[in-house]
């Protein structure tokens, strides 16, 4: 593995400059032609948000709101641990990934879902593909979304808890943000407010609540409770949290969006375009004074990967997900974003152009977690109430570190202890590179960035970290959400009618996703979506390119030019299903081998699902070609609009 090369310090100034130029100049050609040339998007369509407005779910929202609820809901912690892992193979194909991914692939998938559903009265995706298909692949689609989003729902309150228990400065921030987000909604919708200046003083807001929980009210449960983070008993941080998020869950995903959905989201889109400001300057002071470089620093691609590590194909493509490509985005396009939409000819700035901006999100995590890591690291005190600002220190010889020998021990790539014998051993490896390291990586690495820049540490810490936490909590309820729409799907399917209630549907969605967390996992009870976590990356990306299959069909049945969403299509459904046939049959740590009875059983589901759908897509491919889908159901007939609320903004 190469170790050093000797390069001007700005290369990583001018390599993520380049990668955001090619972002830019994407969204302005290629957008461009599929929203113009491709979908003509038009100014005057009717969109579900005005054919179905009720005030809950179908609301009219100017596009900049609506952007920043898309934004924030599909990046979440994804575009932040998959190049985390990914950069163990170098920091090459990682960006090479994100950049030609995301806008080949993942804006492209974001995008055309948005527009299937606003064509759709807002229709998910995974009802769109009963009427692309047929009625078998709906239902096959929707046990695969229930599938996914179980998982994510069962994983995230402990990504949330972890963030909570490490760093316990950004609890307060986290929490005060939902009354403030709550208060803006009202403000705007109920008394004619303009949203922009509420949303800025609630920003404004949010950075001295950073200040005061990192200076003054740091709020660790696990000390305050005197339980232990992790553990063998069900009384541990993680699960308290846990229980404590789920119930915050029900709560968001049964209310209307205007109240807390959309004011919330757009405080966070304004916190993420500050901190990224605020990064790329300090990437820019770091790069200029050498203090940050990326060549030579970590691996360009990487030869001597952790002996445990998988092979960078296929799952390269799988580990960085939602910084190039992820299934779980034709979610939020066609479960919440397209239901609130105001004009169709946006849609490009909010399925396209978003999904761009979390590619350039995804660049620089790449470069926090190689250039800012490799600045050095920030430790916490003994009195555990300061932060300091050293160089790596190896941990058997005391000496300093720096660079790419900074780096490596920070991955843990060639890191020894010593027992209590004295006895020398070599600790980490890929499996040993815990959820934590994943994210801390980019926290502690973005915060180098914005130390550059003069910000004091403490401070630098809160704003990342709190960034970090603020994502996950967005994406665990518009998961709760969209599981709620597909149960509600499933149930009128299978004419459930109970389960067809909306407060009856998230109630069995937040019960599953807090039985699958509360198994008992590798770090104790609460950790139970860990057993399952293994899955989800091959599922995510398997989603994608079931999605795409829907969106090809949309495209034959209307005579259109379709090779843009048909290669992409094709690639992330070979792509996942080597991948899971991998984690399965591998001799050394396949499922099957190894008798992880439980995964092997879903990954059986999952590939006969995908089959199943392949199949009933091949048999109907040449009858589908030019004959229009099955027509949508008649508008209800709206009686009123009293009390409804009107087109966010206005």
């Amino acid at each position: 593995m190469e170790r050093s090369v000797h390069l001007t310090p700005m290369d990583t100034l001018l390599i993520s400059l380049l990668c955001f130029g090619v972002l830019l100049f994407a969204y302005h050609t290629y957008g461009k032609w599929l929203g113009q040339k491709v979908f003509g998007l038009q100014k005057s369509a009717d969109v579900p948000s005005k054919q179905l407005q009720d005030g809950k779910d179908f609301v009219p929202t100017k596009t900049e709101v609506v952007f920043g609820h898309h934004f924030t809901s599909i990046a979440g912690t994804g575009p932040i641990v998959g190049p985390a892992i990914a950069v163990f193979w170098g920091w090459l194909p990682a960006l090479l990934w994100v950049v030609f991914g995301s806008i080949f692939i993942g804006a492209v998938h974001d995008f055309s879902a948005l527009v299937l559903s606003l064509r759709s009265r807002g229709q998910t995706i995974g009802e769109i593909a009963g009427r692309m298909i047929n009625k078998r692949a709906k239902i096959l689609f929707l046990l695969i979304l229930f599938f996914a989003l179980s998982i994510v729902l069962g994983i995230f309150g402990l990504v949330i808890a972890i963030i909570f228990a490490s760093y316990p400065e950004t609890v307060l921030t986290v929490w005060m943000e939902i009354p403030m987000a709550i208060l803006i909604g009202y403000l705007v919708y109920k008394k004619g407010v303009g949203l922009l200046w509420p949303s800025i003083l609630a920003l404004l807001m949010m950075y001295v609540l950073i200040g005061v929980g990192a200076y003054w009210l740091p709020i660790d449960l696990a000390a305050i409770l005197n339980v232990p983070l992790v553990g063998d008993t069900y009384m541990n941080a993680v699960v308290i949290w846990t229980v404590i998020l789920l119930v915050y869950c029900f709560v968001a995903s049964v209310l209307p969006v205007w109240t807390l959905l959309q004011p919330r989201d757009y405080i966070n889109s304004h916190e993420l375009i500050v901190a990224l400001v605020l990064i790329v300057a300090g990437l820019l002071v770091a790069g200029f004074s050498g203090d940050a470089q990326l060549i030579g620093t970590a691996p360009v691609i990487a030869q001597d990967v952790p002996p445990d590590a998988p092979p960078i194909f296929p799952f390269l493509f799988i580990t960085i997900a939602c910084g190039a490509i992820s299934g779980f985005h034709c979610l939020v396009s066609s479960g919440t974003s397209s239901k609130q939409l105001e004009r169709e000819d946006h849609a490009r700035a909010v399925g396209y152009g978003a999904m761009l901006l979390e590619g350039a999100l995804a660049v620089i995590v790449i470069m926090a977690c190689v250039a800012g890591v490799g600045m050095g690291t920030f430790t916490r005190q003994a009195e555990g109430t300061t932060y300091a600002y050293v160089p790596t220190i190896n941990e058997t010889t005391g000496q300093q570190l720096a660079g790419s020998d900074a780096w490596h021990a920070r991955y843990a790539l060639t890191r020894v202890k010593k027992d209590a014998e004295g006895n020398e051993k070599v600790v980490g490896g890929w499996g040993a590179y815990s959820l934590k390291d994943k994210v801390s990586a980019f926290i502690e690495g973005g915060a180098n960035f914005l130390g550059a820049l003069g910000i004091p540490i403490k401070f630098a810490i809160g704003m990342i970290a709190v960034l970090v936490a603020s994502f996950a909590a967005t994406t665990l309820d518009t998961a709760t959400r969209l599981q709620r729409y597909v149960i509600q799907e499933l149930s009128s399917t299978a004419r459930i009618p109970f389960f067809t209630n909306k407060y009856a549907a998230t109630l069995l969605a937040i019960i599953l996703g807090g039985m699958i967390a509360m198994v008992p996992g590798a770090l104790g009870p609460g950790s139970g979506g860990l057993i399952l976590w293994p899955l989800f990356g091959a599922i995510n990306q398997l989603l994608a390119g079931l999605a795409f299959l829907v969106i090809v069909f949309y495209l034959r049945r209307k005579n259109m030019t379709m090779w843009f969403a048909l290669i992409p299509g094709v690639l992330m459904l070979i792509l996942p299903a080597i991948a899971m046939f991998d984690q399965m049959f591998d001799p050394v740590t396949g499922w099957f081998f190894t008798g992880k009875k439980l995964l092997l059983t879903i990954g059986f589901i999952i590939q006969a699902l995908q089959i199943w759908i392949i199949i009933e897509g091949v048999l109907m491919w040449k009858r589908v070609k030019g004959v229009e889908p099955e027509a949508l159901p008649p508008l209800p007939r709206q009686t009123s609009l009293e009390g409804v609320p009107d087109s966010c903004g206005c």
